[in-house]
């Protein structure tokens, strides 16, 4: 059974730039962390989200190891440092995890 994690992340668009050039950290984040999933990004263009959104999101096989995802990310004091300089521009962000129908 496959699940979806998506972090959605709404964020002051007067500071997208300055939001965005912060993701790029957490994508090389990701990439020099073996342990880290590497996930997909997207902006909103149009939706129900407002285009001041971004997401992120990874495919996993099960649930637990898309809890123990979490608790890498929790765990990881870059990660916590990056989030701390992002977080200034954020208005909203929420967890989100789908199962797959099969």
């Amino acid at each position: 059974m496959a699940f979806k994690m998506r972090f959605v992340q709404t964020y002051d668009k007067c500071d997208s730039q300055a939001f965005l050039d912060l993701e790029r950290n957490f994508i090389e984040l990701e990439k020099k962390t073996p342990e880290m999933k590497c996930g997909r990004r997207f902006v909103c263009v149009i939706g129900r989200e407002p285009t001041n959104t971004m997401i992120w999101e990874a495919d996993y096989d099960s649930m637990e190891e898309a809890v123990r995802a979490l608790e890498i990310i929790e765990g990881n004091s870059e990660h916590d440092e990056l989030l701390s300089d992002q977080i200034k521009f954020m208005r909203d962000t929420y967890v989100e995890i789908y199962k797959e129908l099969t």
